[in-house]
């Protein structure tokens, strides 16, 4: 078993209702019940922040107490260096997710300072994103413990 932290950045928390044509109906709430029945034998904890600095602490703790993070940054993908640091920082697989396509928006949101410091980054593939990033990571775990034929 394997812990894996899902950090969602700001405006995260409304899910559901915030642009729904653009991030779904369904809250991070809901989706999380979901995906801890897809992946039952790990531990899959969410954690939401709006504020940069409390992300960057969710990511320094996550260092000690999880094996792997999924990071949705939101805007602050596109805008903090500190967190790009941070991400490099901890010592930990992260893996980059977006809902939306960030590379189908606006120009601003086509360059990501964490992506340097993550093993790979997900976009645009609604909440399925977080599942893809947390089979990769169990794979990856898997892989190093060698289970995995």
């Amino acid at each position: 078993m394997i812990t894996i932290h899902i950090l969602n950045g700001p405006n995260l928390n409304l899910l559901g209702q915030r642009e729904p044509g653009l991030y779904g109906h369904r809250s991070m709430p809901d989706f999380m019940v979901e995906l801890k029945q897809r992946f039952p034998n790990h531990r899959l904890e969410l954690y939401q922040a709006n504020r940069e600095d409390t992300l960057i602490d969710l990511l320094h703790e996550s260092a000690l107490k999880a094996d792997a993070v999924v990071l949705n940054a939101g805007a602050y993908t596109h805008t903090s260096l500190a967190l790009g640091d941070a991400v490099k920082a901890i010592g930990i697989p992260v893996i980059e997710v977006h809902i939306s396509n960030v590379f189908s928006r606006e120009e601003v949101r086509h360059h990501s300072y964490i992506a340097a410091g993550c093993i790979g980054t997900i976009t645009g593939f609604g909440l399925e994103g977080y599942a893809l990033a947390v089979q990769h990571l169990i794979g990856l775990d898997q892989k190093k413990s060698g289970l995995q034929s």
